[in-house]
């Protein structure tokens, strides 16, 4: 891969450019450019991949879902919005967590059902309460179960499905932890795994300290041609061109940092290209993708029911803009289209500069 001095890209001469990437593949599902979207809980939903897939996201997966759930899940108006998917956001993941690998098992087969292209175990959610229960990053303590599961999603999958996981850089920080990562990751890429996305932090962590790219390299180097996602602290474009350049990974999953703000994959499609980083959206530009990120979440859950779960995405995607605090708390209170449209009336009836958002208003939220 070409590397770049990233205090200089800016000069980059887009006539003389030359990518500064390989293309991303995960099994034999082609993804391309290697900037995707990773699964939020509570965020990405169809609404929001769609969006990401029209602003340069070649590749995103679906909010973690628990087997269990899966399992039981009847075809109800109320619940078809966590398995919906379409032939414009494809190729996209269903993401999976639980506890017994049996029940994994028939989760994963819900998800092929489902027709997602990829299924992603999740090995990383750092949530207490879903270690409680024994899923999530709790796994990683647990190299047997964990390649049990591994092993019976893999088995259940047909073998034209790629299977991938998600995993962090162990439980905590000793030697032990770090021993049963290795002893994780080997194994599941001698079950037939096709990509691992690892995270820099530690269960143990959660989102507190930097996510340490350093351990990327490690993975990367010991791996050598597997396909490894690094994740954590990509909150810009240039975060994405920086990981990938000093860590050697073969893609990055944006997680926190595109809440609110689908531009980060245009911006990096940009910048992995040889050319300038793009300014952040005008007013004008945001105005269009919020209120069709609106209308599409109306698709998805109806006209009575879109406007709760859109209040998390307009407090994000305030931060956006110059009156930020006070936008944001207009979002907060709509309550539907029409209300959604009142606040960009107000606020974005001017074509001003947009803001780039600041990494302060960004590390809670859970990945």
């Amino acid at each position: 891969m070409q590397t770049l001095d990233t205090n200089t890209i800016s000069q980059t001469s887009s006539d003389a450019a030359e990518p500064l990437y390989r293309s991303l593949n995960i099994g034999n599902v082609h993804v391309g450019f290697p900037v995707v979207q990773a699964a939020l809980s509570g965020y990405s939903d169809w609404a929001m991949r769609v969006i990401a897939r029209r602003m340069g996201a070649s590749y995103s997966l679906c909010e973690v879902m628990l087997d269990q759930f899966l399992v039981g899940l009847k075809d109800r108006k109320r619940t078809q919005h966590f398995l919906y998917n379409t032939p414009e956001e494809h190729p996209v993941a269903g993401q999976l967590m639980g506890a017994e690998p049996e029940q994994f098992a028939l989760g994963a087969q819900k998800l092929v059902e489902a027709g997602f292209a990829v299924i992603d175990i999740n090995f990383g959610c750092p949530v207490r309460k879903v270690l409680g229960r024994c899923r999530g990053g709790f796994h990683l303590s647990q190299p047997a179960v964990a390649l049990e599961i591994v092993q019976r999603t893999r088995d259940i999958v047909p073998s034209h499905i790629p299977v991938s996981i998600k995993m962090r850089r162990g439980i905590d920080d000793t030697p032990e932890s770090r021993d049963r990562f290795f002893e994780i990751l080997d194994g599941a890429f001698n079950y037939g795994i096709s990509a691992i996305t690892v995270h820099g932090r530690t269960v143990e962590q959660r989102y507190i300290g930097p996510s340490r790219w350093q351990f990327l390299t490690d993975v990367k180097k010991h791996v050598g041609t597997k396909t490894i996602l690094g994740s954590g602290d990509l909150f810009s474009a240039m975060d994405c061109l920086r990981m990938m350049q000093e860590t050697g990974v073969d893609g990055v999953t944006v997680a926190r940092g595109c809440i609110g703000n689908p531009w980060i994959f245009a911006q990096a499609r940009e910048i992995f290209e040889g050319r300038p980083l793009p300014p952040p959206p005008s007013l004008f530009e945001q105005r269009e993708i919020i209120l069709e990120h609106f209308r599409l979440a109306e698709q998805l859950y109806g006209h009575e029911r879109a406007g709760v779960p859109m209040r998390k995405f307009g407090i994000k995607y305030s931060q956006l803009h110059p009156n930020g605090i006070e936008v944001r708390t207009e979002f907060a209170r709509v309550k539907n289209l029409n209300e959604w449209k009142n606040v960009l009336d107000k606020w974005y009836a001017e074509d001003l500069p947009g803001n780039y958002p600041k990494f302060s208003e960004l590390e809670t939220e859970c990945e």
